[in-house]
């Protein structure tokens, strides 16, 4: 395989001087040098992993060149779909035998082991498309955020409605002053959809011979092989998930971060599913996400102008319906029922979700009001376009093009919604008399990565790696 780099190297000694030929002459029509292909290794190539290796390589420009997956059973239809790709198990492994022959790397692993993996390939200099949520704690946010500017690598989460229309018109119409001032803004979603707030499984399972545990487990804590917890699953699970809030925050809380004058909280608050398991018997699931959560978070203003508050419900519970809606309208604009949210201003609301939006509230106004002209550039494609975009900035090279889910973005946004795992996290805490200390409002030092108020919740801002992973 020829790289892009080593390619240009002999352009530059003339040994490869046919470059100056015409690309039809060299390949055809559609041919794309190798100096103008990006070279893509995906980590975590099953389930989401294959939809992210497809998207990428809809940009004629990328080539997938290598697939890594710790399950060969899930990396089957990658394999299928990119014959040439050359297979790893260990993306550490992969890194460094491949590293003068890739450029880019996507990164579609269980979220214990974003962080570890996109580290390691910013490192080496190589681009990453990370899935959201970006990583599995606050301070590994921090971290890759300030990676991406060390090693100046271009960067992009995959939380790809980002790239949706929806969000530019929801931006020009608040621009525009539609709905004044957003003071508050109520988000939901029907996650999950998997088991959660329930015991840790037990029993002796056999490792699948098509599955390394032990690197799946990662970074993570080393605990026996349980079908509960791969495939998918995971995500239920502390260890390796981050919960419905980890999965879809990222997505519907989008429009507010990206328009609102906010980013990092100053607190937290939340209430959770009380689990029994018997009664009067109240259970105590320490591994498992719970089955459905209710987190307030407060945001100063960055124009020093107030706060905006924001809260999150998951788990089937939804806001009350806003009083300027009719009892026949749908909650959230319909499409995908089972998420929205509604921004509430000093001049009236709106409300979307990522299939449908935005409606200014009440209905009626859609009417009557004078939308702006769209100012803001869409992105072809869309949603698709996601990926197309990042792989037109890797080949331009770190800060010529701008996208939709950089870092310097995603990773404060990352913050945020983990900040609402912290809070989850520290109110299901229990003494050994049964009481609950991290009940309370928790204050957020952003700048230090700290709760002010109760030390115990800190341990959930960072967590232990095991023995020979590191970022």
């Amino acid at each position: 395989m020829i790289s892009r780099r080593s390619f240009i190297k002999k352009s530059a000694t003339g040994v490869a001087a046919i470059s100056i030929v015409p690309r039809f002459v060299l390949g055809g029509p559609g041919y794309i040098a190798p100096s103008d292909t990006l070279y893509v290794a995906g980590i975590g190539v099953g389930g989401k992993g294959t939809v992210d290796m497809m998207g990428i390589a809809k940009n004629p420009k990328a080539k997938i060149a290598f697939l890594c997956d710790v399950d060969d059973r899930q990396a089957v239809k990658s394999k299928k779909n990119f014959p040439s790709a050359k297979s790893y198990k260990d993306f550490r492994v992969m890194l460094d035998k491949e590293a003068k022959h890739i450029d880019a790397v996507s990164v579609t692993t269980a979220d214990h082991t974003h962080a570890v993996a996109a580290m390691a390939a910013m490192q080496r200099g190589k681009h990453v498309y990370v899935q959201k949520p970006l990583t599995h704690d606050i301070y590994e946010a921090r971290m890759l955020t300030e990676a991406a500017r060390k090693y100046k690598v271009v960067t992009q989460m995959g939380n790809q409605f980002a790239s949706a229309d929806y969000v530019r018109t929801t931006k020009e119409w608040v621009d525009a002053g539609l709905i004044g001032d957003v003071t508050n803004v109520l988000a939901w979603s029907s996650r999950p959809v998997w088991p959660q707030g329930i015991p840790a499984p037990s029993g002796k399972h056999e490792i699948p011979t098509e599955l390394n545990w032990d690197l799946w487990l990662g970074p993570a804590k080393e605990i026996d092989y349980n079908p509960a917890y791969h495939p998918f699953n995971w995500r239920g699970w502390w260890s390796f998930g981050t919960g419905a809030l980890g999965d879809m925050a990222c997505h519907i809380l989008d429009p507010a971060f990206r328009i609102l004058p906010i980013d990092y909280p100053s607190e937290v608050e939340c209430s959770t599913t009380t689990a029994w398991s018997g009664f009067f018997e109240l259970a105590d699931y320490k591994e498992s996400c719970p089955a459905s959560s209710i987190i307030h978070l407060k945001f100063p203003r960055k124009d020093g102008k107030g706060n905006i508050t924001i809260t999150w419900m998951d788990g089937g519970l939804i806001p009350k319906r806003p009083d300027e809606l009719l009892p026949d309208e749908i909650m959230g604009g319909g499409g995908d029922l089972g998420n929205g949210y509604i921004f509430e201003g000093t001049k009236g609301k709106l409300m979307a979700n990522y299939n449908v939006g935005p409606i200014l509230l009440p209905t009626s106004r859609m009417k009557d009001v004078s939308f702006p002209k769209p100012s803001i550039p869409r992105i072809p494609g869309a949603e698709a376009g996601h990926y197309t975009e990042w792989v037109d900035a890797c080949l331009a090279g770190y800060g010529k093009k701008q996208l939709s889910s950089p870092f310097d973005y995603a990773g404060p946004f990352t913050e945020a919604v983990l900040m609402g795992n912290l809070a989850i996290r520290s109110y299901s805490m229990r003494t050994e008399t049964g009481a609950f200390p991290g009940r309370k409002k928790l204050l957020w030092d952003a700048k230090n990565m700290k709760i002010t108020n109760f030390e115990e919740a800190n341990q959930f801002v960072r967590r232990e790696y095991r023995t020979g992973w590191s970022l």
